[in-house]
């Protein structure tokens, strides 16, 4: 339980800082600046996913098919990372996917009010991320967004880029 709270409070002081050096000196940031902000979240994201997946599957059969990692992602992964299994996983059976997490952990600090709806997307660029390298260190590339409705539920779309 202390691990989890640290590891939102260090997440939101990560976002806090990003976002504060990028603004530092230039008042009202634009959409320009939010966008840097955003990629170096999931930057930093992408590398730790990256890691993580590594650990995790040391030790695991290789998988079968695309489904079968995405499974992977939903139930293990997830439960490694954000102390919880996927509450639900969508797929078109065309390389898109969405996951939904309907208490999603990094969003349960913000308030649930509709005026945080807004800030909401700055807290998932991470989160994002995370779930891109590691799909990438098991071989599928992928674009993965997240949308927030109702806080804290939220939706990964993970679009898995054909090559």
């Amino acid at each position: 339980m202390a691990d989890d709270a640290l590891f939102e409070f260090l997440h939101m002081e990560i976002v806090s800082h990003i976002y504060k050096e990028q603004q530092s000196g230039k008042g009202e940031m634009d959409n320009k600046d939010r966008a840097v902000c955003v990629s170096v979240l999931e930057g930093m994201g992408f590398r730790v996913g990256q890691g993580l997946i590594e650990r995790l599957t040391r030790d695991s059969p290789s998988f079968k098919d695309e489904l079968d990692i995405m499974k992977f992602i939903c139930k293990d992964f997830w439960t490694k990372v954000f102390r919880r299994q996927v509450d639900n996983l969508r797929t078109n059976h065309q390389g898109t996917y969405v996951l939904q997490d309907n208490k999603f952990s990094m969003l349960t600090q913000l308030s649930s009010g509709k005026q945080y709806l807004d800030q909401a997307p700055k807290y998932l660029a991470f989160s994002c991320g995370v779930v891109r390298g590691a799909l990438s260190n098991l071989g599928m590339e992928s674009v993965v967004t997240a949308e927030v409705s109702v806080m804290p539920s939220c939706k990964f779309q993970v679009v898995i880029q054909k090559l």
